[in-house]
């Protein structure tokens, strides 16, 4: 085979594989939100009364905390292990949550499901984004970060929709299912493109033990966790359910021979000469990526998002546990800082991003979260504030138009970073974003309906996504290849976290607004003559609430110009991608 041909079939090759890892970035993106129509249906699965909705808050800050927490850990993996296997142990992780997840009886197993989820799917990020920097060169790297950037964004609009497609012919369950078998598809797809490092000819035998005790672990938790009604009223079969003390399921004899099964798989692992898992392989590498650093700084964050994950915006900033969450989040980010500076190898390695646009990326990547969060949660409440008070699914309809701008601007601002600065296209992007949200604050009562509505959907969607590309190429551009996953990780935390205090933030500026017009609303007897309610004092409050997301949308146009700024600013070093390749092949002249 010739040259020429073994470079396009690596080529080939390499782009099936970012497709498949793509691909499960949109799945993972989806299930994000796949959970918004279907929360009433899994709060009902695990015994949790519908009018006790606050509740139901792990499950959701479950996925975040799992999703956030653990990603500068996976992304240092995989600048140690390898892209593709992180890709393929994330997805498997990511599998593992869904099956528990739809076989969940309770809170902790349904959360525990979710926060495996989270960890698998947040890992998928950085991995991918690190992997189209190890496949294109610099001149070539900018489409496909845009790429990946808008197929995560279509993810977050197919998650909602998908849900209700599944919920409109089977029951809560059947989500978490296909997303076991895509989760495990997808696996296995990106293990067959994976170049192979074995040499030619040799072939690993199978870990028959290992296989076995894996089938017993997962026969035995089957059992534990659906309690197949036949067996339990069996005689003899139904004493495998009877607690030895207590009432949990995991003190029975089928819940104690799953964990002995469990523990003899793991020991198996760990001694075996080729195991099925290789876990002292990857407990090297964990020790290797700093897994006290990472734990600590999975504190730090944790206590961040369960501050303000936990809360009701439109009552509270923080959860009632906020401050001492927060208080903890300090103490740990302390000794953080400190692990970092005595460790042999920490998980950020020493001047990984010493350079501005590095650091400058992740401060950016903050304030496009701190200012995205306001679309995606206000846009939805406008609409239901003034035209879709009783339907929530046209109201979320209303942000999808939204949505469909913003892969469209991510592709486009990948494909401009070849000849612009990306200082430039972030600036462009967030002053578009910017102006989207001015716009939205001259919406009035039934704006929603008309179509002047769109020209801020599509040009706030449009600024975002020209602003996603950029950032990570700006990014990657300015640290090591060996740093390109841990990298790559903070970025994905920086805008998580920018989200999480924007809209606690944001919020509360909103209410103090809609407080002050409240004030201002004459009492319902002189409005209504008397009456206790009528049509006109309604459409005085939905006005007051009009006010408040104007307030909201003008604090988010504030970020976006904050976030243009500081791009201009602090990534004026970095060059187009084509004149920065040339300069590579130049030595810098």
């Amino acid at each position: 085979m010739s040259t020429a041909t073994g470079e396009a079939a690596v080529s080939r090759t390499s782009r099936a594989l970012l497709a498949m890892a793509a691909v499960a970035v949109a799945f993972a993106a989806a299930d994000t939100y796949v959970v918004v129509l279907a929360l009433p249906d899994m709060m009902t699965g695990v015994g949790v009364p519908i009018d006790q909705l606050q509740r139901a808050a792990p499950i959701v800050s479950g996925f975040l905390l799992g999703y956030v927490a653990m990603l500068p850990l996976i992304g240092r993996i995989a600048d140690l292990r390898g892209r593709v296997p992180v890709l393929v142990m994330a997805l498997v992780l990511f599998a593992l949550g869904s099956l528990i997840t739809t076989v969940a009886y309770d809170m902790p197993s349904i959360v525990a499901g979710r926060f495996l989820q989270g960890v698998g799917g947040g890992g998928l990020v950085p991995a991918t984004l690190a992997l189209v920097a190890d496949l294109y060169p610099v001149e070539r790297r900018g489409v496909p970060l845009g790429v990946v950037s808008a197929v995560q964004e279509i993810g977050s609009v197919l998650g909602p929709l998908f849900g209700a497609a599944v919920l409109a012919v089977a029951d809560w369950r059947a989500i978490f299912a296909i997303n076991l078998a895509v989760g495990l598809v997808l696996a296995a797809a990106i293990r067959a493109l994976a170049p192979q490092r074995r040499p030619a000819g040799a072939r690993r035998r199978p870990d028959v033990v290992g296989l076995l005790l894996l089938l017993a672990t997962f026969a035995c938790a089957a059992v534990v966790f659906l309690r197949p009604a036949p067996l339990m009223r069996d005689l003899t079969w139904g004493r495998l359910f009877i607690p030895f003390a207590g009432d949990g399921r995991w003190l029975t004899p089928i819940g104690m021979a799953t964990v002995v099964a469990l523990v003899l798989l793991l020991a198996w692992c760990w001694f075996a000469p080729h195991p099925l898992l290789d876990l002292r392989g990857w407990t090297r590498v964990l020790v290797d990526a700093d897994l006290v650093g990472a734990l600590l700084l999975a504190a730090a964050l944790g206590g961040v998002i369960l501050a303000f994950a936990t809360a009701d915006p439109k009552v509270e900033v923080f959860s009632p546990q906020g401050r001492w969450y927060l208080l903890g989040a300090l103490v740990a980010a302390a000794a953080f800082t400190w692990h970092v500076r005595r460790a042999a190898q920490p998980l950020v390695p020493r001047g990984a991003l010493r350079r501005t646009p590095a650091w400058g990326a992740l401060l950016v990547s903050f304030f496009v979260g701190a200012a995205l969060i306001a679309a995606l949660i206000d846009i939805p409440l406008f609409a239901r504030t003034t035209v879709y008070p009783d339907d929530q699914l046209p109201a979320a309809l209303v942000l999808v138009r939204f949505l469909l701008a913003l892969p469209v601007g991510a592709v486009l601002g990948g494909y401009l970073i070849r000849f612009l600065s990306p200082g430039l296209v972030t600036a462009f992007g967030m002053l578009l974003a910017a102006t989207g949200f001015v716009l939205m604050t001259r919406w009035g009562l039934t704006t929603i309906e008309e179509p002047v509505a769109n020209l801020a959907l599509v040009t706030g969607g449009l600024g975002f996504g020209l602003a996603l590309a950029p950032v990570n190429a700006a990014l990657l551009a300015s640290t090591d290849d060996d740093a390109h996953g841990v990298a790559s990780a903070f970025v994905v935390v920086a805008r998580m976290v920018g989200m999480l205090v924007g809209i606690s933030a944001l919020t509360t500026i909103g209410l103090r607004r809609y407080y002050a017009e409240q004030l201002a609303v004459p009492p319902v007897q002189d409005v209504c003559d008397g009456k206790s309610r009528c049509k006109e004092f309604s459409d005085l409050l939905r006005v007051a609430g009009i006010a408040q997301e104007h307030a909201v949308f003008w604090g988010a146009a504030g970020c976006a110009v904050v976030a243009a700024g500081l791009a201009l600013v602090l990534f004026r070093q970095v060059r187009p991608t084509r004149l920065a390749a040339r300069d590579v092949f130049t030595g810098g002249a």
